[in-house]
């Protein structure tokens, strides 16, 4: 008997019920996965046949294109009635049981890159084969400003279906071809790819009594030989390495290699449509010198072709990206780094201990003193008191020089925690770069209200000047600097050269947020109640005495940047390393120890060198403060030079521009946040001690 409601009949409802709580059962539990490296699990058959059924049975509450569903029409079939009906639903399992659920895997395609130029390179700047419509994959702030450009590719793959060699194209290499792909051959360009977020890797050969294998980032344009003739890399052999849960039907993409391999493909007519060749069969095996390799050369035909094969592997999803992420030289890595903290920490320990036991007996020597008289008969840093908190000279631009670096260091504090929880993983692409252009528009309201409240406190009246210096002298810097390098790349055409589109995005950020946001936070510091210096300050200034050579400003200035940079110098190896030679880094965890490290110790050692100061009756300590730690970043620079010339390979006048001039943004940028960390210690340090005294 029909529904005259329409609804469900009780026999259906039942089956409906049934068969969703087997979909549930079935189906494994759900994880919380950060943005960006969610797994993606390939089904057994049975696992979406269910969910299939249902829609077929039920087609007005569920549709067979619903994404919950998947794509069921090879399955179901047209829909009917009787026995047209009954017949699809047969053939839909026997379709299952014949295995015509496969995965469609789509193979990325991603930058060119060279450590020799630095340059990256669109996938398809090369006369490679093109599917017929390239599709961009949505990149996010940080992979544009990296030059990553992903797109869809020519290789596409059947989940755990190996194929033997299959021809993807024929192309005729113009003048114009031959000769990019010369020159990408002569700077040592690699391909890089990506299936299911990992990228590609080819396999070195194992050194002897290592167990550990070891990979290289993409496979090599191709190579050159004695003779000068240039070779093309034109077939791939993949291995995908998947690995399949015991306790659920799905099966995880772990791994993802190819050995390039450079043949010259023997065919007699050509057919677009059907292209075979004679040295492309399931028969052979193509490794790299096994056959005769394809030139490079004018006019020439290349073949490009691959062949794919599925391994299980034990690795297990969650560890996937350790084959990216081992070190070949991870004990003195890590032995390195331990001895370096350990140097530190005595340093920081010793410097702390004498600073401690000489000022309280400072303070109870000036303390005990009966009266002003013998006060003046003593020397010291008390005789400064009433000239100590006079303003600096160009003390607005001190005040703009603090907001920014306070600015930076929450930047820098932000990232590292997000890093440390796992949300800025090398699988999450560009993540880390996104978040710290972000953190910083967000943290300009840090940077107004710190700089208005210093201004404030030196009886400054014109915030609003100040505000707008700092809203706009340190990006606009790093933006000129950057507008000039993104020049120099786009000359290049490189992918490398940021768009139009993310430079309108960049100033939109600056101008949109970063700005009103200093603005906000001016107006609410210098609202608030000036700070009050716990002296009182001379009308005439004191006369500063001699100093001693080794008190003299420039001598102690840098001097005071050694021992932060020392507290960084050998992880700054690896950072340089992961930037300049397209390796990932990792390690946060010890990154913000090394943080903390390097606080503590610009806080120490300019602490240290004011006390000097002070003692010496130089009360010129504002600047000073700055400048002795953010000396630091002097130290880092001529780091750069000499890892330049040591490390790096690279030989164009261009390249070379481009990396002094990045560096130059780092070490202005580490210039500030170190100041900014010297200055707020001695600041403490300063007022500290003069409120300890008794000062009649």
């Amino acid at each position: 008997m029909a529904n005259p409601g329409g609804g469900l009949r009780p026999r259906h409802l039942l089956i409906f019920v049934a068969a969703a709580v087997l979909y549930a059962v079935s189906s494994p539990a759900g994880a919380f996965y950060l943005p960006g490296v969610a797994p993606r699990d390939f089904q057994k058959v049975i696992d979406r046949l269910i969910p299939c059924l249902l829609a077929r049975m039920f087609p007005r509450f569920l549709s067979l294109s619903d994404p919950a569903v998947g794509v069921c029409s090879p399955v179901v079939g047209a829909r009917g009635s009787g026995s047209a009906g009954r017949s699809g639903l047969r053939s839909g399992f026997r379709d299952a049981r014949g295995e015509q659920w496969d995965d469609e895997l789509q193979v990325k395609v991603n930058k060119l890159s060279s450590i020799k130029t630095q340059l990256p390179y669109d996938y398809y700047f090369l006369d490679y084969c093109k599917p017929e419509a390239i599709k961009n994959s949505a990149e996010n702030l940080g992979e544009v400003l990296r030059g990553d450009r992903i797109e869809n590719s020519v290789y596409n793959f059947k989940m755990r279906r190996d194929e033997s060699c299959k021809i993807v194209c024929r192309k005729k290499l113009s003048q114009e071809a031959a000769k990019n792909f010369k020159e990408k051959i002569d700077d040592e360009y690699r391909v890089n790819m990506i299936l299911d977020n990992l990228p590609v890797v080819v396999p070195r050969q194992t050194r002897e009594g290592s167990q550990t294998p070891s990979f290289e980032h993409g496979y090599r344009v191709g190579y050159k030989l004695k003779d000068d003739k240039y070779y093309i890399n034109n077939h791939l052999s993949f291995k995908v390495l998947y690995h399949e849960d015991q306790t659920s039907p799905d099966a995880r993409i772990v791994g993802f290699h190819v050995i390039p391999s450079s043949i010259k493909h023997e065919y007699g007519a050509w057919d677009d449509n059907n292209p075979t060749a004679q040295t492309c069969n399931a028969n052979i095996k193509i490794t790299p010198g096994s056959h005769t390799p394809q030139e490079v050369a004018p006019d020439a035909y290349v073949v490009f072709s691959y062949d794919v094969t599925f391994e299980a592997s034990e690795i297990i999803w969650a560890s996937r990206w350790d084959v990216y992420l081992l070190s070949s030289d991870s004990q003195i890595h890590w032995f390195s780094i331990v001895n370096s903290l350990m140097i530190v920490l005595f340093l920081s320990g010793m410097v702390a201990m004498i600073m401690m036991r000489t000022l309280y007996k400072d303070i109870a020597n000036y303390n005990q003193l009966d009266n002003q008289d013998e006060a003046q008969e003593e020397t010291g840093w008390k005789l400064v008191h009433g000239d100590v908190f006079r303003p600096p000279v160009h003390s607005g631009l001190l005040c703009v020089y603090v907001g920014t670096g306070v600015q930076f260091f929450g930047m820098t504090l932000v990232t590292m925690m997000f890093a440390l929880l796992g949300f800025l993983s090398p699988a999450n692409r560009g993540g880390l770069m996104t978040a710290m252009v972000l953190l910083w528009v967000f943290m300009g309201v840090l940077a107004g209200y710190t700089s208005s409240r210093l201004y404030k406190m030196f009886k400054g009246t014109e915030w609003k000047k100040i505000t707008l210096k700092t809203a706009f002298m340190f990006p606009g810097i790093i933006f000129a600097v950057f507008f000039f390098l993104n020049a120099l790349i786009w000359g290049e055409k490189s992918s490398g050269a940021v768009p139009f589109g993310t430079m309108f995005a960049l100033f939109l950020l600056w101008f949109g947020i970063s700005v009103p946001l200093v603005f906000v936070g001016s107006f609410l510091g210098f609202k608030q109640p000036a700070i009050e210096d716990p002296v009182k300050t001379n009308k005439i200034p004191r006369q500063i005495p001699e100093q001693a050579w080794y008190l003299q400003p420039a001598f102690a200035i840098l001097a005071g940047g050694i021992l932060p940079f020392g507290a960084v110098f050998i992880e700054l190896f690896f950072i340089l390393t992961s930037i300049w030679l397209n390796q990932f880094y990792y390690i946060f965890g010890f990154l913000f120890i090394v943080f903390i490290i390097l606080i503590v110790t610009c806080a120490e050692i300019t602490v240290v060198l004011c006390y000097f100061q002070l003692c010496s009756e130089d009360y010129h300590w504002w600047w000073r403060a700055y400048l002795t730690a953010g000396s630091s970043a002097l130290y880092l620079f001529a780091y750069a030079i000499f890892y330049f010339f040591n490390k790096l390979e690279i030989t164009k006048l261009v390249s070379g521009i481009l990396y002094f001039g990045y560096m130059l943004i780092i070490s202005y940028a580490f210039f500030v946040l170190t100041g900014t960390i010297g200055f707020y210690a001695c600041f403490w340090f300063v007022r500290k001690i003069y409120a300890s005294v008794k000062i009649d």
